[in-house]
């Protein structure tokens, strides 16, 4: 099927925009910023001209895919001696919000496939393991990634069950149960984006045997294909925003799950969300591009410059002049506090750190909505046109910060808590 592609600038043969993180402002390596730049490209020259029919649609965006592999995107974080880009943390960060720019939706269901290779990759490579697990490893994601390189394999990551475990607090209650060869995996995801169009669902679940109580140290992460007998997708997918994630209800029922299906060996998993907490933050990337492009509308409006409208210029007022303003201060703030808690990603971060990454998570998911309803406040009537992509940035940023495992109010709660208080402190 051929996906007609709306007039965007890129299309038209303008230059293509300034890089969000300049690479030498940003201290970027020149193999960093051709990754960014690769991401970029693609999604102002192909993205930002479909995104609007995913959203119209509530359809996933399978095309986006299909360039994304082309593009060598989908392997961005798989090794380079597996045939990938081999983008550690920082690097996929930029470049996800570069495709958050253009494309809401795409950028975020294109995490969930990311970190599939990004937990099981350059973060794995951080976490304790001994040599023979370490061998099993290395073995069995090489299988994925060939899968991902070689065939345009899409993975997703379902983490969400309507509970408190996708937010730590208690084990995952989706189980697997070890039998020969592998397990048996029985429970549901909810809001479970890429739902009936991803190839493997990366799922997080509990493993139990018989008589065990169910524990987070024993949460294992297995691959498991989509066409597998008992897993099925179920329910509507009609809302607000981010309509092209198609995050429906996945439920598996006794599914066979073999052992090289594991994305981390036992025990793996509970270590990594212990000791690398920015692990949760890479939803934020989306909401860092989609900021930058509220802000990025805006300045072309006033300019008169937006593909396919009249060049009337509105920037000669001085109150339409306040208000890029504001929304330059509020962007740069968003932009530096997140730059830092990604370039400081890593295992063992110290307290401040940790803090840090808390403070950007919030302040990117907040922020980006802010800017969005900004923007809207200064261009005025025709901003509400959805012919025009400020109305979808304006939803698909509105509720970012409820997302979890790292929502609004959970930074806010920990980040009180763990200023005030130290490991093991009490006011007993």
């Amino acid at each position: 099927m051929t996906i007609p592609v709306q007039k965007t600038a890129a299309a038209s043969g303008e230059a293509l925009d300034a890089p969000m993180f300049d690479p030498a402002a940003y201290r970027l390596t020149a193999e960093q910023a051709d990754i960014i730049s690769r991401a970029r490209q693609l999604g102002q020259s192909v993205l930002a001209g479909r995104a609007a029919i995913w959203d119209r649609e509530a359809t996933f965006p399978t095309e986006n895919y299909k360039d994304l592999h082309r593009a060598g995107l989908l392997g961005i974080s798989v090794p380079k001696s597996l045939g990938g880009l081999g983008a550690g943390y920082q690097t996929y960060a930029l470049a996800a919000a570069e495709i958050g720019r253009y494309c809401g939706a795409t950028a975020l269901t294109w995490n969930m496939h990311v970190c599939s290779t990004l937990w099981s990759g350059p973060l794995a490579d951080d976490l304790d393991m001994d040599d023979e697990m370490r061998a099993s490893h290395e073995r069995r994601r090489a299988i994925h990634y060939k899968r991902i390189v070689d065939d345009g394999a899409i993975y997703s990551q379902p983490f969400s069950e309507g509970g408190a475990a996708a937010a730590g607090g208690v084990a995952f209650g989706t189980e697997a149960r070890p039998v020969k060869g592998g397990w048996l995996v029985s429970g549901k995801k909810i809001f479970a984006s890429l739902s009936g169009h991803a190839d493997y669902y990366g799922v997080l679940c509990t493993e139990i045997s018989e008589g065990e109580k169910a524990s987070r140290r024993n949460t294992l992460y297995l691959a498991i294909p989509a066409k597998t007998e008992g897993v099925s997708v179920v329910g509507d997918w009609d809302p607000l925003g981010m309509r092209g994630t198609v995050s429906r209800t996945l439920i598996f029922k006794d599914v066979f799950v073999d052992e090289d299906a594991a994305l981390m060996p036992r025990g793996v998993y509970f270590q990594a969300a212990m000791r690398w907490p920015h692990m949760f933050m890479t939803l934020s990337p989306t909401y860092m591009g989609l900021a930058q492009a509220a802000y990025d509308f805006t300045l072309k409006y006033l300019r008169g410059e937006v593909p396919g409208m009249p060049p009337v210029k509105r920037r000669m007022y001085p109150t339409k002049q306040i208000a890029v303003a504001q929304m330059q201060i509020k962007l740069e703030q968003i932009k530096g506090i997140w730059f830092q808690a990604v370039t400081e990603a890593r295992a063992n971060p110290t307290k401040e750190q940790v803090l840090r990454a808390y403070a950007a998570q919030y302040s990117v998911m907040e922020g980006a909505n802010e800017l969005a309803a900004l923007a809207i406040r200064t261009c005025g009537g025709q901003s509400m046109l959805k012919t025009l992509p400020l109305e979808r940035i304006y939803r698909d940023s509105r509720c970012g910060s409820l997302m979890l495992p790292w929502t609004a109010e959970l930074c806010l709660d920990r980040i009180g808590r763990e200023a005030l208080y130290e490991p093991g402190e009490t006011d007993e």
